[in-house]
């Protein structure tokens, strides 16, 4: 098996196991399951090696790549299949706003939903269920900078931290000394300790 079809085995297991269901082209049937992965589907720009459709919407696009082949610098290669849909086919956005580079064992993933898109390296594919939530959370139309999305709502946290009406001492975590307490604390345990040379037995007893 030559490198190429051993990374898209890997990709179609994977996808399988994420929830997906991998059709080819000739046989698509976007009703078949929720999440639908079509190999070799052809764009305006281009074949993308898998078109992600979520309830029957494009959503995104997996890039193959040999097992050895970098992946950090085909972010634009995905990114021109992310736009040019034939007609008839609809998208949850536009254009389609997440895209995966793959080699079966190393998977890269962006997301233009994020304030500052940048691709990562996730451990496998998301489910198709995630990728629907994910869509739901910032409105179409609104500024990446201020949608619902886990990124967006980190950059809009409060530069010094919570306010101090907010913060939650940690439990164990003991109170501010009072001096004269410590002081008679201290007193009280030099008090019990036996005098200097004492007997064992008189320790003890």
């Amino acid at each position: 098996m030559k490198p190429e079809e051993q990374a898209r085995q890997q990709i179609d297991d994977g996808l399988t196991q994420a929830g997906w269901c991998v059709q080819d082209r000739a046989q698509l049937n976007l009703s078949a399951r929720r999440g639908i992965a079509i190999r070799e589907f052809s764009l305006a720009t281009g074949a993308a090696d898998y078109l992600l459709f979520v309830d029957r919407q494009a959503v995104g696009t997996v890039e193959a790549k040999k097992v050895g082949e970098t992946l950090t610098g085909v972010e634009e290669q995905s990114a021109k299949y992310l736009i040019g849909l034939p007609p008839g086919v609809h998208a949850a956005r536009e254009p389609p706003p997440f895209a995966y580079e793959s080699t079966g064992i190393e998977t890269r993933f962006i997301s233009q939903l994020d304030p500052e898109p940048r691709s990562r390296p996730v451990f496998t594919f998301h489910r198709p269920e995630t990728l629907a939530n994910w869509l739901a959370q910032p409105p179409a139309g609104m500024r990446s900078a201020e949608n619902g999305t886990l990124r967006a709502r980190l950059r809009r946290l409060p530069a010094r931290g919570w306010p101090l009406g907010r913060r939650r001492r940690c439990p164990g975590r003991r109170g501010p000394r009072h001096p004269a307490r410590y002081a008679d604390s201290r007193r009280l345990a030099r008090a019990a300790q036996p005098p200097v040379g004492a007997p064992r037995a008189a320790i003890f007893s």
